[in-house]
């Protein structure tokens, strides 16, 4: 290849050029050993970070590379300390970011309680939706309502609305109950049964309504008294 007779990578043409060929088509259009070399910025005499960063690459994978104990991967020829704490950090930031954006999927409504445990002890009722797509995934948290200490105040355009314009399939409605008793009013039965008649109309489902207090939640598919 013609970068190995070229020893430094701001001598390669520009299309072989990681940072610039990242710049130009995107993070995931580079191969490891390319983004390893971005990281390592220079090689050593004889090497450019690309020639480093293949080396490295040929016993391990990238993953592997970072998660070595700092001193082993700081001893690695071409690395050192400063590129070792790089690597390390830059797969961490790489985990947090995973871990930050992974989609939780609403499997019960024990998960939908620990889910709204912020609503438990207000002292008014919080009407909230959560939208939901195909896959039974939390698109989005929607603060509905907050009514007064023993009402809240929802009507179907105010749920369906953002349902609808975030192309939720699904939703589940849930309120607090500041008294402290999680069992369904008569007025949380008659909303139910709107909501779930004007769900229908729009093509989208409502899965549940859960009804949580201070140490407990009620769900009215559990107890079947969700409208069908």
């Amino acid at each position: 290849m013609i970068y190995h007779l070229i020893m430094k990578i701001q001598d390669l043409p520009t299309f072989m050029r990681p940072r610039e060929k990242l710049v130009r088509s995107g993070a995931a259009t580079l191969t490891d050993h390319e983004l390893l070399a971005i990281l390592l910025r220079t090689g050593y005499e004889g090497k450019n970070a690309l020639d480093v960063a293949k080396r490295l690459l040929q016993k391990r994978t990238i993953v592997e590379l970072a998660r070595l104990p700092f001193p082993e991967l700081s001893s690695l020829k071409g690395v050192g300390e400063t590129r070792a704490a790089l690597l390390i950090s830059s797969l961490e930031i790489a985990r947090r970011a995973e871990e930050a954006f992974q989609i939780p999927t609403i499997t019960s409504p024990k998960e939908v309680f620990h889910l709204v445990s912020f609503i438990k002890n207000k002292r008014k009722e919080h009407f909230l939706a959560l939208l939901l797509n195909v896959r039974q995934q939390l698109i989005r948290l929607e603060t509905i309502s907050i009514g007064t200490l023993d009402a809240s105040i929802a009507h179907p355009r105010d749920v369906f609305g953002p349902a609808l314009q975030h192309n939720a399939s699904s939703v589940i409605i849930v309120h607090n109950h500041p008294s402290g008793d999680s069992g369904p009013s008569h007025e949380d039965l008659i909303l139910t049964k709107r909501l779930k008649y004007a769900g229908k109309i729009l093509g989208i489902n409502l899965i549940d309504h859960i009804i949580v207090a201070d140490k407990n939640y009620t769900s009215m598919k559990e107890q079947n008294v969700l409208p069908e």
